[in-house]
Order: C-alpha cells, then sequence, then structure tokens
C-alpha cells in the first residue's frame, strides 16, 4: 500500500499571506468557471482538474503552491495529488466562496457566489453565539483566519 501524506490546509485569509511572499496560485476549476469568475491575483495558473494529471508537472517543484477551486474540496483532491509527487503545496480550504465573502480581489462576477454566503459563517452556520472561530482552534498561522 503507498503512504498517502496529509494536506496542509489554509484559509483565504493565510493564502494572502502567501501570495505576498510569492506563492503560486493554482486554480483548478475548469476554463468556463475561472472565465466566469477568477482570483484576481497575480501568480496564478490555471490547470482544470480533468486536466491535472496530464499537466502537474508544468508546475514549479521550488516554489510554495495554494491550490485552489470553487469550495476547496477539488483542490484538496489536487494538492493531495501533488504532495504525494514532492511538490510544497497546502489547500485553500472554503475556495472563492470563503474569497469573494471575505471581500478578496476577484475579476468577474461575483454573483455567481455571493448566493452561497447568505446563511453561512466560517463553520457553516450563522450561528451569531458562537464566540470561537472554526479557523482558531485549527489554523496556526494566523488567528483571525476566517
Amino acid at each position: 500500500m503507498e503512504t498517502q501524506t496529509l494536506v496542509k490546509e489554509i484559509c483565504p485569509t493565510t493564502t494572502q499571506v502567501w501570495v505576498k511572499r510569492g506563492a503560486l496560485l493554482v486554480d483548478v476549476r475548469e476554463r468556463a468557471e475561472v472565465a466566469e469568475l477568477a482570483y484576481g491575483v497575480n501568480n496564478i495558473v490555471n490547470i482544470p482538474l480533468s486536466e491535472f494529471e496530464d499537466r502537474y508537472m508544468e508546475l514549479p517543484k521550488d516554489t510554495e503552491l495554494v491550490i485552489v477551486c470553487r469550495d476547496g474540496s477539488k483542490s484538496l483532491r489536487a494538492a493531495g495529488f501533488l504532495v504525494n509527487r514532492g511538490y510544497n503545496v497546502v489547500n485553500m480550504k472554503h475556495g472563492i466562496i470563503r474569497w469573494v465573502q471575505k471581500g478578496f480581489p476577484t475579476i468577474g462576477n461575483t454573483s455567481v457566489v455571493e448566493s452561497l454566503n447568505e446563511n453561512s459563517s466560517c463553520c457553516g452556520t450563522s450561528d451569531k453565539k458562537s464566540n470561537s472561530s472554526c479557523c482558531n482552534s485549527h489554523s496556526t498561522e494566523s488567528s483571525n483566519c476566517c
């Protein structure tokens, strides 16, 4: 049985820090999704998950990679694929949905994900009574992650 390495996950706020220090965002959404709404950062490449196994070698092994998608699920699969091939990679939790919710830069029509944010918070509910953040309990790099 092949040994698998767990993928580290970071939130969009921490992703901003990584981007500022030179990390490359790798968006694994399909081209049509990216054309509709894209991450508004300079250091980004789009390799759709449907092409990922054939194209992953285009990614640099000597650069920090943050894998992103719509909600964090497809990017987690791609990140796992890369980490087991020796890449320096993390997955961005919650994807462009949370990115938009946080007001981070985008290009395109944010309304395609804004309706998904109306009744959600960091942990998936809009419970305003909670005093703790799910990111506070899991993040080692940022205390106000979400």
